[in-house]
């Protein structure tokens, strides 16, 4: 047996003992089942991928707030963990304002396009919306959502809060191994149009500690950061948008982006504990915490 092999055995056998047993079971051989609490008294952040947790925890120490952290998370896990998120998805946010004590909601999914209606899909013998292809692509949400979140409660400039993300697209980051996993799933999608050239560079997924870049996305981001939400829903984005949608077959149009909004809702009260996919915080005078 290996050093490593015995020490774990013996750290195994003493954790293993009736009191430990009693909180929770959380021992499993030489694997904790649980992770230990993470404690903190002015702010933390929990995400899927140790860089944007690095991320929106910098936006914090620089003095942003929640939402900011959240946002510039988000934008870092479209770019890092593209088999989850991504700026061509949807975004939902409760967030507790400290201030006026209040929770607020936010829906920011996008709709249906205009041009697909019931009677098509009839047409097509569909029962039900495909996985795949160009017939479940609804209107990104997700910029939208970050400038709602961002005017209500942002404090930094979104040029500040988007500069990590477009930093790593372009300089590149490694691939944590989880996400290059499911990243290795891409390959049924290699036949998608621009899917190839982006996802699977030099032909296949990018693997487990392999630097990943994505220049164009990058180039998206600043033009986000700089120009705001209409630079993606009503200018050059959304005519290259519209233009790829048309060649593919996809029922997405300009119209569709460029009047797309968020709403704003009333979270729906329970005293059921709900699991959330990532949350940041702020605490002290004036707190928020953002969840989406």
């Amino acid at each position: 047996m290996s050093p490593f092999g015995t020490v774990c055995f013996a750290l195994a056998f003493i954790l293993l003992t009736p009191a430990f047993a009693r909180a929770g079971d959380r021992v499993t051989g030489c694997a904790f089942a649980t992770r230990s609490e993470v404690i903190a008294r002015h702010g933390m952040a929990c995400t899927s991928q140790p860089l944007a947790t690095q991320i929106a925890l910098d936006i914090l120490k620089a003095g942003g707030s929640a939402a900011d952290a959240a946002i510039a998370a988000n934008a870092a896990l479209g770019l890092m963990e593209p088999v989850s998120c991504g700026i061509g998805g949807d975004l939902f946010a409760i967030v507790w304002d400290a201030n006026t004590q209040k929770l607020y909601g936010l829906n920011a999914s996008g709709r249906s396009p205009y041009g697909l209606t019931l009677e098509h899909l009839r047409e097509q013998g569909l029962k039900k919306i495909p996985p795949l292809g160009p017939l479940p692509v609804s209107v990104p949400g997700c910029v939208d959502g970050w400038f709602e979140l961002h005017t209500r409660f942002g404090k930094l400039p979104m040029q500040d809060v988007l500069a990590p993300a477009i930093h790593y697209a372009r300089e590149g980051f490694p691939v944590s191994e989880l996400i290059a996993y499911y990243w290795a799933f891409g390959d049924r999608l290699k036949e998608s149009p621009g899917f190839a050239e982006t996802f699977l560079p030099g032909g296949h997924a990018a693997a487990k500690g392999e630097v990943f870049r994505n220049p164009a996305l990058a180039d998206t981001l600043e033009k986000i950061a700089t120009g705001g939400r209409d630079a993606f829903y009503k200018g050059h984005l959304a005519d290259t948008m519209d233009a790829f949608c048309q060649r593919v077959r996809c029922f997405l149009r300009k119209r569709d982006f460029a009047e797309h909004t968020s709403t704003w809702v009333e979270p729906a009260p329970t005293t059921t504990a709900a699991t959330m996919s990532g949350s940041y915080r702020r605490t002290g005078k004036g707190s928020r915490l953002c969840t989406c």
